[in-house]
């Protein structure tokens, strides 16, 4: 059995035009950095939303825990540790 506690991918996010990290720990729900950024209701928050939006002209929008992309990565890492585990 691995002794990992954490680990942590920094990845390009389409959703919010940003690099985000990916963090997978052990023993808590996985999380990611853009989350917590693009879903703040700051005034600059906003502004950097409205600015991207106008910019890509699509709408900036984080998918919060629904992101396909923070579930496939959790789920390749519980997949890889539970394949070193046999």
């Amino acid at each position: 059995m691995t002794d990992w506690q954490i680990t942590a991918k920094t990845i390009y996010c389409e959703a919010v035009d940003d690099e985000v990290t990916l963090i997978v720990y052990r023993d808590k729900p996985a999380r990611c950095t853009g989350c917590k950024k693009y879903s703040g209701i700051s005034a600059a928050t906003a502004s950097l939303i409205r600015e991207k939006s106008k910019r890509l002209k699509r709408p900036v929008r984080c998918e919060g825990e629904n992101c396909l992309r923070l579930s496939s990565y959790c789920e390749q890492i519980l997949n890889e540790n539970s394949g070193t585990d046999r």
